[in-house]
């Protein structure tokens, strides 16, 4: 099952990568912008399976305390994390990792609509969740990660659809503890999907 298996593939370091950049931020002059964490990191991607239909992936990194009134500071001199006073190398024990998978039209399919593929189970069920660490082009497994709570739920076709003999729709929605203690802040915590045979579906980083 997807939730239950996590890829470890090295041929994947050189391969580009996606990232979201931090809520919010403000320039404080032309030598310093301040980034605000407040609630957490967002992550969003697209991605597609070979000759399959396309998906979002869209989710959040969380700690309520490590991330609350945390910031990052960037000026000419380099960058530096703060929460009030405290300077922040590491990020706490563990995070909570949420994410959404669910499926969208294909470009070449946004007008062929009752041709398309959809996210089925059966194809969820092949694929692979794979957690890493990156730092600079080196990524390493993430060790340790459990998987708390996995759902599926039953989506609306698009408006304007025909629905008679369309498949079903899911959104599909994952919970994870990843252990993170003594990891540096400035590591990224990416996540692939993964095909049966190594193709990578999407790829997205969460980094601060």
């Amino acid at each position: 099952m997807l939730y239950q298996r996590l890829a470890a593939a090295t041929l994947l370091l050189v391969l580009p990568l996606h990232a979201c950049p931090p809520a919010n931020s403000i320039t404080h002059g032309r030598d310093k912008t301040v980034w605000n964490y407040n609630g957490g990191v967002l992550l969003e991607t697209d991605g597609s399976l070979p000759d399959g239909p396309c998906f979002r992936l869209s989710g959040k990194v969380t700690e309520p305390e490590f991330f609350e009134n945390l910031k990052r500071e960037d000026t000419n001199s380099g960058t530096v994390y703060r929460r009030g006073n405290e300077v922040v190398t590491e990020f706490p024990r563990a995070l909570h990792l949420t994410f959404l998978m669910y499926d969208m039209p294909c470009d070449n399919q946004l007008q062929a609509i009752g041709s398309r593929m959809y996210l089925s189970r059966a194809l969820m069920g092949k694929l692979h969740i794979g957690l890493f660490w990156k730092r600079g082009t080196e990524l390493r497994v993430a060790s340790g990660v459990a998987l708390k709570n996995f759902e599926i739920h039953s989506l609306p076709h698009y408006s304007g659809q025909q629905v008679k003999d369309l498949p079903q729709r899911y959104e599909w929605w994952f919970d994870f503890d990843v252990p993170s203690e003594s990891v540096p802040i400035t590591d990224s915590l990416v996540i692939i999907i993964l095909t049966a045979n190594n193709h990578i579906a999407a790829r997205v980083a969460a980094r601060l």
